[in-house]
């Protein structure tokens, strides 16, 4: 749901790849925790939307940074950002023609 990479996912979980094939990780507490966050974000916002907001810069960094570092309630309360404001891109620059002066500048038509 998120695009993450199998590294990615063996980090997140604490885990290698033969405990993930044998299901050792089913009964870990934070999986079932983190799926159900998933899945309302994902009810709500769609896993287009969280494919890009995972690895995008917000408030308080990137939540795939927070995931990787195993702190899930800085996850948790991302998402809960996530929530509240939407997904929010900010640009790093504007574009020829763009913007509130596109038209030449304050005044002119």
């Amino acid at each position: 749901m998120l695009g993450l990479t199998d590294e990615e996912l063996l980090a997140i979980l604490d885990a290698d790849p033969l405990s993930v094939v044998s299901g050792e990780t089913d009964s870990r507490p934070e999986l079932p925790v983190l799926l159900a966050l998933l899945a309302e974000a994902e009810e709500r916002a769609g896993e287009a939307v969280l494919r890009r907001w995972v690895r995008a810069v917000g408030p308080s960094g990137r939540p795939l940074d927070h995931l990787l570092a195993r702190d899930f309630a800085a996850f948790e309360d991302a998402l809960g950002t996530l929530a509240e404001r939407g997904f929010v891109l900010r640009g790093g620059g504007r574009r020829s023609g763009a913007g509130p002066y596109a038209d030449g500048g304050p005044g002119r038509r």
